[in-house]
């Protein structure tokens, strides 16, 4: 087997996810989630969510746990039971570094850490910060506006008391027009070193090709997830700035630099970069690449950084 090549250096960046008549990140009410003042926004669980079906999906060779997974009689796994069944030969265990460096070897937990609690017998409590810290995703776009239409099902409910009780159900589902969520992201693979060091195996350290996938993930998960309420909802920008591997610099969040214009251009959205380039101008000594990866269908960049490099998703 090659030895995995560690990442040693800091990352940050931006993620833009399109929904147009769709549902990205529906709260308990099935309504997109909504701020007190009405913006429309989705939790970092939902990106996550993403880029985890994309990597299991997509790289069946590499493990991930914290993914929903059913028994046989279609109830979810316990924690235990997923640890239990992923990792046999340790369900018995007690030792905190074998525990570690089992869920360690997942790439989930590689990338955003984990809070793992066995119980029972083997009581044991593990905290992995995580290198890959996502923000919430806020629209961006000047509007969002959110629908509700009826839907009918093709069966009675046969426990309705009233005079519908012969009569096939209706549900509802609601979506939102059009919306442009901007998460913020960053990596910092020195993150792991502490839980690492006390496995002593490196192999748990982040790896060159674990961030090729997360990047890779992070450009097509949404629109590679489909569903009935997420139809409409893709990828549509990825921001990424590599810093030198000896560098300290800390960069802002980037939803605070990143402007989406009210108007679109021959059907595109237009997006202002002229707040991020200013702030990335100071620092081209710190900075190892600026990478764009855009949908040109859908996204036109003004004032872009120097220097970057763009490419189609």
């Amino acid at each position: 087997m090659t030895e995995k090549k560690e990442f040693k250096k800091r990352v940050f960046g931006a993620v833009i996810i399109k929904a147009i008549n769709s549902n990205y990140n529906a709260d308990f009410s099935g309504q997109p989630r909504t701020l007190p003042d009405g913006k429309v926004y989705a939790t970092d669980k939902a990106l996550k969510y993403a880029i985890k079906n994309y990597i299991k999906d997509i790289y069946p060779n590499e493990k991930v746990f914290y993914f929903k997974r059913l028994k046989k009689d279609f109830i979810p796994f316990s924690l235990e039971e997923a640890y239990d069944t992923m990792f046999a030969e340790h369900k018995d265990t007690k030792n905190k570094m074998i525990m570690a460096s089992d869920i360690l070897s997942c790439i989930d937990i590689r990338l955003f850490g984990a809070t793992f609690a066995k119980k029972g017998k083997n009581n044991v409590a593990l905290s992995i910060h995580g290198p890959a810290q996502i923000n919430h995703g806020i629209n961006i776009w000047k509007e969002g506006n959110i629908f509700s239409e009826q839907i009918m099902s093709p069966f009675r409910n046969p426990d309705e008391k009233s005079a519908e009780k012969e009569a096939t159900t209706l549900g509802r589902q609601s979506k939102l027009q059009e919306g442009h969520y901007l998460h913020h992201f960053s990596v910092n693979p020195k993150n792991l070193n502490d839980i690492v060091s006390l496995t002593e195996n490196d192999t748990n350290n982040l790896s060159v090709e674990d961030i090729n996938i997360l990047k890779e993930a992070l450009r097509k998960g949404a629109t590679y997830y489909d569903s009935a309420a997420k139809a409409g909802t893709e990828n549509e920008l990825l921001i990424w700035v590599e810093l030198k591997e000896n560098s300290k610099l800390v960069l802002p969040n980037f939803s605070q630099l990143i402007k989406m214009k009210d108007d679109k251009e021959n059907g595109l959205v237009v997006l202002d970069l002229s707040e991020l380039k200013n702030i990335l101008s100071k620092y081209n000594n710190e900075i190892e690449k600026i990478e764009i990866f855009r949908n040109k269908t859908s996204i036109k960049l003004e004032n872009s950084p120097e220097s970057c490099k763009i490419y189609s998703l």
